[in-house]
């Protein structure tokens, strides 16, 4: 039996990157997983990206799980609601994890200019997308763990602790998740239920691939633009991050904390899809970042 047979999962914001990553990581691993975002075939988000959800939940399934795709925009309690309504009629009443990786935040980030400077417009948007959506999602996904006893609430972030990250709006966005998982542990304590933050490191997304004009065959060549770029990960890691956290049987005893991939691969035998390691807090130190 696969580790996580039988096992029902969402993964909010599914649709592509770190999301994508995990999702297809829950299915190898046998979960039911469903997939959630705004992008569907036909008809994608704002962000014009060509991913879907469609997609992704399709690959779940051909690793070995279960995928279901669900469009739905995080922002809209009414949306959310008939989610978890759903999954509670379909899954009687069952949900194990959820995994809040609702972003959005691509184009709204305007690096280099200081707050005041920012589009005020896109730096409170951000705050709805990567903040609000989170706050929603878990709010209506919470009441099912409650009744059963049991679950797991994982917040993806960036970073591990609270400095800046080089962009206010962005900055808060980030951090203020991490402080999310571990609020809502302490509520959710009493319940059995554990909720932590998880961090990739430099993540090699099909957007950053993008960028750099490279594919993953051939994506060392973008470390000729970009040197940091040799340590980063694709989004298997995380995938199987989440997968030993959700397998660990003394996972309770990590509510409330912040994790990082490189973090977890020195206390689980798991790797990057290529076998190897890569360990963004030991070159970070190392590079002086």
């Amino acid at each position: 039996m696969k580790p996580l047979q039988g096992k029902v999962a969402v993964v909010a914001g599914g649709t592509r990157g770190a999301g994508r990553g995990i999702a297809v990581m829950l299915g190898e691993a046998g979960a039911t997983v469903y997939v959630t975002g705004r992008s569907v075939r036909g008809n994608q988000s704002d962000l014009g990206r060509r991913e879907t959800i469609d997609e992704t939940a399709e690959m779940v399934t051909a690793a070995g799980g279960e995928g279901i795709a669900v469009r739905v925009d995080h922002t809209v309690k009414e949306e959310v609601k008939a989610l978890f309504a759903r999954i509670g009629a379909e899954q009687n009443g069952q949900l194990d994890l959820l995994v809040n990786d609702i972003w959005g935040g691509e184009s709204l980030t305007e690096w280099g200019k200081p707050f005041w400077e920012h589009s005020l417009e896109k730096g409170l948007l951000m705050q709805e997308r990567a903040i609000h959506t989170h706050l929603i999602t878990s709010h209506y996904a919470a009441p099912i763990m409650v009744e059963q006893k049991s679950g797991l609430i994982i917040e993806i972030t960036d970073g591990i602790d609270y400095r800046y990250r080089g962009n206010l709006y962005y900055s808060l966005a980030k951090i203020s998740v991490i402080h999310l998982a571990q609020a809502m542990a302490e509520d959710l304590r009493p319940h059995g239920i554990t909720a932590v933050a998880l961090t990739p490191g430099f993540l090699r997304s099909e957007e950053m691939l993008d960028h750099f004009g490279v594919t993953e065959e051939t994506w060392k060549e973008a470390a000729k633009k970009e040197p940091h770029f040799i340590m980063s990960e694709t989004p298997t890691y995380i995938g199987r991050a989440v997968v030993a956290l959700a397998t660990d049987p003394q996972i309770a005893q990590k509510s409330g904390k912040a994790f990082s991939t490189w973090g977890l691969s020195e206390e689980y035998p798991f790797t990057d899809r290529d076998g190897s390691r890569p360990h963004w807090g030991n070159y970070a130190k190392e590079k002086g970042l």
